[in-house]
């Protein structure tokens, strides 16, 4: 193993391995912290469900895969965080970042959740999405981590008593060595995090450039694009043509959706503009104690009989959302339709789903708990920060996906992909058996 990641949310962790195995690195992800000796693979993902729990637990289990990954023979750790920089004042990022720091024995490292081909950009230390700052966007009415400051530097210092400084756009661009020199300066002036700008792919380029030999990167997965570059200088890594492939699956498709972020209110609207199947689920009901994971379920198995890709979901628009949380509580709530959602997906691989599509990190998390997966492996991309995986070891493919990525058509790009990706991988398996 070369790069050892801690991921706080399990979509996020299926992103940053995507980066990875796009540019070449055998990428496996696990799901919690494992026991046993680590995978094979260049790069290990551990996926942890740590972003919107209490900061001391949120350290309890990063420090925990640290440990696991360390074991394994990494080389250098990636705390990776979404690019919206979801959390708190009370954390997560910044409590997770320096006990990280603490356990490995350094004293500096970087913040950058920027993500230029998503849309996250950072500049002057104030995060974009799209042409909108963070603050305007869609993420300052999250349910779980409003985020209504854009300035990065000041999100994290109220995070950690570690001094926070930065690098900025202009220095960026003037390559690796300006920006080592940054950090060299930024230490002498008691910094131990530096928020970085970054606006372009050519910008990753540079600053992962510029962290070849740091022990901890904290990012979002754009900076995982400059790694392998410096890995292969080193002789570690070597090309890996095959890195993306899967086996290839049959059976159904379906999707599921929890998350409830503008990208998914607008995929679930694209899908059913388009007369496909969907079922929403009213967490008032379940609440009242409804049984809606065996409705939900009757009503899939007769879509997927008919061949027809069912979507059950609980994505709503934000004022809906609100009134929904006002009262349940907004915990109470999110875990009604989790618990739902997991169950509906239990029920689809049982009635033969090998391809499924999950929306939201949150529901990402419970339905591959539920599901049993301990491992995936990383396949082609569907879209910026989403590859399809395949469950290690069974014939099921999931495509976990973050609720503000993809486009508008991505669930049926989605199995449009899967279609062209599995005949791939089976011409390839016959020409293998053909030699």
């Amino acid at each position: 193993m070369i790069l050892g990641v801690v991921a706080d949310d399990f979509t996020g962790a299926t992103d940053a391995a995507s980066m990875l195995v796009r540019n070449g690195m055998r990428t496996v992800q696990v799901i919690g912290v494992p026991q046993g000796p680590a995978p094979d693979a260049d790069a290990v993902v551990v996926a942890l469900k740590s972003r919107t729990v209490p900061a001391a637990d949120a350290v309890r289990a990063s420090l925990a895969a640290l440990d696991w990954l360390r074991a394994g023979g990494a080389r250098q750790f990636y705390f990776k965080y979404c690019s919206t920089f979801d959390s708190t004042p009370a954390g997560n990022i910044g409590p997770v970042a320096d006990a990280l720091m603490q356990r490995l024995g350094t004293d500096f490292t970087i913040a950058c959740p920027a993500f230029p081909e998503n849309g996250r950009s950072v500049f002057r230390g104030h995060l974009f999405v799209g042409d909108e700052l963070l603050s305007e966007s869609g993420m300052r009415t999250h349910p779980l981590t409003p985020m209504t400051d854009s300035n990065l530097v000041r999100v994290l210092q109220a995070q950690t008593p570690s001094k926070v400084g930065l690098v900025r756009y202009d220095v960026v661009a003037q390559g690796a060595e300006a920006i080592r020199a940054r950090f060299d300066a930024l230490r002498a002036e008691g910094a131990r995090i530096a928020i970085v700008d970054a606006t372009s792919d050519t910008d990753l380029l540079a600053i992962g450039a510029a962290c070849d030999g740091m022990p901890l990167i904290t990012a979002g997965s754009g900076v995982a694009l400059g790694l392998p570059r410096n890995y292969r200088a080193r002789g570690w890594l070597r090309q890996q043509g095959d890195a993306a492939r899967l086996d290839p699956v049959g059976g159904g498709a379906a999707v599921l959706s929890g998350s409830c972020s503008v990208a998914t209110n607008g995929q679930v609207a694209r899908w059913l503009a388009g007369g496909r199947p969907g079922l929403r689920l009213d967490p008032r009901k379940l609440a009242a104690g409804r049984d809606l994971a065996a409705a939900a379920l009757e009503w899939a198995r007769a879509r997927l009989a008919e061949g027809q890709a069912p979507l059950v979901y609980a994505t709503a628009e934000h004022d809906e959302v609100s009134a929904v949380q006002r009262e349940l509580g907004a915990a109470r709530a999110g875990e009604l339709v989790e618990r739902c959602l997991a169950r509906v997906a239990q029920g689809l691989v049982e009635a033969g789903v090998r391809r499924l599509v999950v929306a939201g990190g949150e529901t990402s998390g419970a339905v591959v708990q539920a599901l049993g997966v301990a491992q995936l492996r990383i396949g082609p991309t569907i879209a910026p920060g989403v590859p399809w995986t395949q469950a290690e070891g069974r014939p099921l493919w999931l495509a976990l996906k973050s609720g503000n990525f993809g486009g508008p058509d991505f669930f049926a790009d989605a199995f449009a992909m899967s279609g062209e990706a599995g005949a791939a991988a089976a011409s390839s398996t016959a020409r293998g058996a053909g030699r």
